[in-house]
C-alpha cells in the first residue's frame, strides 16, 4: 500500500505519535504532555475529551505538517484496560475509569470473587479479579453512580473511544475485552454468555475483532476534525503494551518484551492460554495467539525518585552506580514502593532497602534500585516459566533501554541476552505495523536488532546469592509492610 502509516498512543501521562513510510522509516515524530486526575485517593481519571480526543487532533496536525506523502491508514493504542460510559453518539458521560493504578472498587473485587468463585474465575477468564479488571468497575458505577450507569449506551476504553470517533464504529479488539475481567471468555474468545450480562447488566458490549482488522474508515465529520483523508482505512486498535510489544517484532510462541518505563512490564507470547494466578493472561494482539503478562507497578519512577533526591541528573547517576560493585557493596533493594502488581499482587507492599550503612554513597543506592528492578523482572519471568510460558527470546524495549547500564544488570541477574531494536519509541510504532499489516503491507524488515546485551557470567554467579535473599525479603518483611501501609492512610 502507498502513503503513510499513522501511529498514535494515548499514554498515562502523555501521548505520543509517529508516520512510518511502507519500509518502515520514521518520517515524523510528535508528543503531547497531559495530566491525571485524582479526585479522591485511589481514584485515577481521564476525560476523553481533553485528553483523549484533544491529543488525538493535536498530534495528528502536528503529523500532517511534516508529512511529504498522503497518510493511508491509522492505526492507535492508549492505556488500558478502562472503562468509559457514553451516550449512543460516543459522548463520555464521566471521565474515564484508568486501569489496575484505580483501586476504587476494592470492595466489588471481593463480591464477585466470592460470587462466581476464585478457580472458575482463573479458569475462565485467566486472571484472578484485581483493580487491573474491568467488572468489578461495572458494579461499582452501578452501585455508587447509579444515574450515570442508567444512562451508559456505550462502553469504550481509550483506543475504541478514538475509533468510534473516527470510524463511528463501535467495536472493541480481543486483547482489550480479555481484560474485562471477568466478563470475557478466553477459551470462547468471545463476551460471556453467563457473567457479562450479571456483571454489566443491561449494557450493549462492542462487537469484536482483532488489532490486525481494518473496522471502519475516517468519516467526513473526523476528516474536518483532525486533517486525515476521508475514507482512509482504521484499524481495530488495542493496549498499548501489545502495540509495544509488536513495535519489536514480539509476535511468536516464546518471544517476550521486557518494557523499561516508569513501570517495567513483560508479554510473553502463547498459542494457548496458560491462567495462573500470580499473572494477567489474555488474548495476543494477533489472531490464534494468547499471552502471559507481568506489571510492576514501580521501576523507572523509582529511579525518577533518586534523581530528585539526589538533585544529580540520570547520566551522573548511572556513571555512579557503574562504578559500584555487583551487590552494591552489600545493598538490597525491594522495590515496591507503590504496592506491587504481579506475581504478589499486593497492593500494601512497600519498599525496603536492606544492609544501609553510612559508608553507602547515592552510587551504590542508585545501583540497588536498578538491582532490585532486575530481581523483580527475575521474579516474574520465573513465574512465567513456571506457568509454562517459553521465554525464549527477550526483546528491550522504552526509554530505559538508553545508556546500558540498566539493560546490562538485567541480563547479568537473569543470565539472559537481550535484543534491542533500532526504535524503541514503542506503541505509536507499534500501531502504524498494525496499520500496515491490517492493510496488507508487508511491514517485514521494519525494526531490526541494533545490539544484544549479553550477561557476565562472573556478575551472574555474584547476584544468585543477593537473588535468593531478595526473594526472602518480601514474606519476611510483609507483616510490618502491611502495618505501615494502614498507618500511612490514616
Amino acid at each position: 500500500m502507498n502513503g503513510l502509516f499513522l501511529g498514535i498512543d494515548i499514554g498515562t501521562a502523555s501521548s505520543k505519535g509517529v508516520l512510518v513510510d511502507a519500509a518502515g522509516r520514521i518520517r515524523a515524530r510528535a508528543s503531547r504532555p497531559h495530566e491525571t486526575a485524582s479526585p479522591h485517593p485511589g481514584w485515577f481519571e481521564h476525560d476523553a475529551e481533553t485528553v483523549w480526543w484533544q491529543d488525538f487532533r493535536a498530534l495528528t496536525t502536528e503529523l500532517l505538517a511534516e508529512a511529504a506523502e498522503p497518510v493511508g491508514a491509522v492505526g492507535v493504542s492508549g492505556i488500558g484496560p478502562t472503562l468509559l460510559p457514553a451516550r449512543a453518539d460516543g459522548t463520555p458521560l464521566r471521565p474515564a475509569i484508568l486501569y489496575g493504578v484505580d483501586t476504587r472498587a476494592t470492595a466489588e473485587i471481593a463480591e464477585l470473587t466470592e460470587e462466581l468463585g476464585a478457580e472458575d474465575i482463573l479458569r475462565r477468564a485467566g486472571t484472578p479479579l484485581s483493580s487491573q479488571a474491568v467488572g468489578p468497575k461495572f458494579r461499582w458505577l452501578a452501585r455508587h453512580e447509579p444515574e450515570v450507569y442508567e444512562r451508559t449506551e456505550l462502553f469504550l476504553m481509550c483506543s475504541s473511544f478514538v475509533v468510534h470517533r473516527l470510524t463511528g464504529e463501535y467495536v472493541l479488539d480481543h486483547h482489550s475485552a480479555s481484560q474485562c475481567d471477568p466478563m470475557y471468555d478466553l477459551t470462547a474468545r468471545d463476551w460471556s454468555a453467563e457473567w457479562a450480562p450479571l456483571v454489566a447488566p443491561g449494557i450493549t458490549l462492542p462487537r469484536l475483532a482483532w488489532p490486525t482488522e481494518v473496522v471502519g474508515t475516517v468519516t467526513a465529520e473526523a476528516a474536518r476534525e483532525t486533517g486525515l483523508p476521508q475514507g482512509i482505512p482504521v484499524t481495530a486498535g488495542t493496549v498499548d503494551a501489545w502495540s509495544e510489544a509488536t513495535s519489536v517484532g514480539v509476535r511468536e510462541p516464546g518471544d517476550t518484551m521486557v518494557m523499561y518505563g516508569t513501570t517495567m512490564f513483560l508479554v510473553d507470547v502463547l498459542t494457548d492460554p496458560l491462567p495462573h494466578k500470580g499473572l494477567w493472561t489474555t488474548c495476543g494482539a494477533f489472531p490464534d495467539t494468547y499471552t502471559l503478562a507481568a506489571g510492576m507497578a514501580t521501576s523507572g519512577s523509582i529511579t525518577d525518585w533518586l534523581r530528585q533526591l539526589s538533585g544529580r541528573d540520570y547520566t551522573e547517576l548511572a556513571e555512579l552506580a557503574g562504578q559500584a560493585p555487583a551487590g552494591s557493596a552489600g545493598l538490597l533493594l525491594l522495590p515496591y514502593f507503590a504496592g506491587e502488581r504481579t506475581p504478589i499482587f499486593d497492593p500494601d507492599a512497600r519498599g525496603v532497602l536492606a544492609g544501609l550503612t553510612l559508608g553507602h554513597g547515592i552510587g551504590e543506592l542508585y545501583r540497588a534500585a536498578l538491582e532490585g528492578i532486575a530481581y523483580g523482572v527475575r521474579h516474574n519471568l520465573e513465574t512465567m516459566q513456571a506457568a509454562g510460558g517459553e521465554t525464549n527470546r527477550l526483546v528491550a524495549v522504552g526509554g530505559g533501554t538508553t545508556g546500558g547500564l540498566w539493560t546490562q544488570i538485567v541480563s547479568d541477574v537473569l543470565g539472559a541476552e537481550q535484543s534491542v531494536p533500532q526504535e524503541t519509541i514503542g506503541a505509536c510504532f507499534g500501531n502504524a505495523m498494525l496499520a500496515a499489516l491490517a492493510t496488507g503491507a508487508e511491514a517485514q524488515g521494519w525494526n531490526p536488532v541494533v545490539r544484544t546485551v549479553r550477561p557476565d557470567p562472573a556478575r551472574h554467579e555474584e547476584y544468585q546469592d543477593f537473588y535468593l535473599r531478595y526473594r526472602e525479603l518480601y514474606p519476611a518483611t510483609a507483616d510490618i509492610a502491611h502495618f505501615l501501609a494502614e498507618r500511612q492512610r490514616d
